[in-house]
């Protein structure tokens, strides 16, 4: 497993991005996948960055694993920040006319849709959600 730590700030998501990348590389994932989960990236560690703290600074933890048979990319977001399980959130009415939608989740909702996992655990103080994405 590698790991990479780091202030829970909108300015490190392109950091986090070429953390995970670099690993995805590595293994020739195909670029449909990768940009997957780039969005994915971008939407969990700018919630993390935007609501974990609150008004305060804090930091999180990226940690990437692979798993084989099918090759896989496990991908974690963990946090100390408030607990909150973005998998409990209701889903957004995509089918609703734009004016009557409510606001929020749908990138929660995209990460789900184009993932193969999403998890959630709430462990020794921390927020713990995991990514899985087949890479065959």
């Amino acid at each position: 497993m590698k790991e990479l730590s780091l202030k829970a700030s909108i300015d490190n998501i392109e950091r986090v991005t070429d953390f995970i990348n670099a690993e995805l590389e590595a293994l020739d994932c195909p670029i449909k996948v990768e940009f997957q989960i780039d969005v994915a990236i971008d939407e969990l560690f700018g919630n993390i960055a935007r609501y974990a703290y609150g008004d305060e600074e804090g930091s999180a933890v990226v940690s990437f694993e692979v798993e084989e048979n099918p090759l896989c990319a496990v991908i974690s977001f963990i946090d100390s920040g408030e607990p909150f399980n973005p998998l409990m959130k209701d889903e957004p009415d995509v089918s609703a006319p734009l004016a009557q939608r409510q606001e929020g989740g749908l990138g929660i909702f995209l990460v789900k849709k184009t993932m193969d996992a999403v998890e959630y655990e709430y462990k020794d103080g921390k927020n713990i959600l995991t990514i899985k994405k087949n890479l065959e």
